[in-house]
């Protein structure tokens, strides 16, 4: 995703927005990749114990539901890509000027894209599945995206049900923060599908913003902190 994200980045992730709006192309999202880009894990026998069913059942699924929102789950593999086309778009590349194309639109990548990259040196012509997302990294000479994924299931595309939110602000180091808006490439005339007034949504203030800014910064300083004293030791 450079130079849009840098190694390093901390970013802000809103898991309650695509309860109020629909996934847009554009969007920067965070999602597992467990069933599309990865294997779903096999389940782990279970104890014979009582107690300790009793803690899988209760205590455990409340742990990991409290620490997925402050991070990653724990054992879980995710990542952040830049949704292209969203279910019945057709993305495409390349035209005959080498863009990507969504529903027959050529898209001004230029603006996000990494210098010096070209959209893409691989062809492909999708009409995105119902349910499912297709995703691109900025730095496209080096990205594995959708475009390295075509075998797997859903032919590259990641189901819209695994994404776990919108990343919206970069929070730290502090020289890069800044908002993760949608590129104007994406309100072109046709390439919204008719979709025009959710995107005019998706511009709207980001829930909960503010309180989530409020709560990322002093969380990712004591991080810090934390990960000090423990090398000094």
């Amino acid at each position: 995703m450079e130079n849009t994200l840098d190694i390093g980045d901390k970013v802000l992730v809103n898991k309650l927005v695509y309860h109020f709006r629909s996934i847009q192309p554009g969007d920067i999202v965070v999602f597992n990749g467990e069933g599309s880009w990865d294997p779903v894990p096999a389940p782990a026998p279970g104890s014979s114990d009582p107690l300790v069913r009793l803690y899988d059942a209760t205590l455990d699924p409340l742990y990991h539901s409290i620490i997925g929102l402050f991070g990653t789950a724990p054992g879980q593999t995710d990542y952040i890509k830049r949704v292209i086309g969203v279910p019945g778009d057709h993305v495409a590349c390349c035209n005959a000027s080498g863009d990507v194309t969504v529903n027959g639109v050529a898209l001004h990548e230029q603006p996000y894209l990494y210098p010096g990259n070209p959209p893409s040196t691989q062809h492909f012509s999708i009409t995105v599945p119902p349910g499912r997302l297709w995703v691109m990294g900025d730095h496209r000479s080096v990205s594995y995206d959708s475009r390295g994924h075509t075998a797997d299931p859903g032919g590259g595309t990641i189901p819209e049900s695994m994404v776990i939110g919108r990343a919206f602000m970069t929070v730290w180091p502090p020289s890069r923060w800044r908002i993760l808006s949608i590129p104007g490439t994406f309100a072109q005339p046709g390439v919204d599908g008719g979709k025009a007034a959710a995107l005019a949504a998706a511009a709207a203030p980001f829930l909960p913003l503010g309180a989530g800014f409020i709560i990322a910064v002093p969380m990712t300083l004591l991080q810090r902190r934390l990960r000090g004293r423990l090398r000094r030791r």
